[in-house]
């Protein structure tokens, strides 16, 4: 018998690796938003989050997924 991983279980992306040191930048509602990768999260504002999509939601006001909102993922691999 051959076993599936559940569909909710299953990665369709390799997981995201952004270098300590990088520095995201999005533009939203003509704010420009700089998003700096620290070690054990993202520092936004003075405030450390511990994933972009966490980042995403304070800026917008809802749920996003991080990496898509940043450019790092095309809409098609969510």
């Amino acid at each position: 018998e051959v076993r599936r991983a559940h569909p909710s279980m299953r990665r369709t992306t390799p997981p995201l690796r952004i270098s300590t040191g990088s520095v995201l930048i999005r533009e939203w509602q003509g704010v420009r938003h700089e998003v700096h990768v620290v070690a054990g999260g993202f520092r936004h504002q003075d405030q450390t989050y511990r994933s972009l999509s966490q980042v995403a939601r304070t800026i917008t006001g809802s749920r996003w997924n991080g990496p898509l909102f940043f450019g790092l993922r095309d809409k098609g691999a969510v």
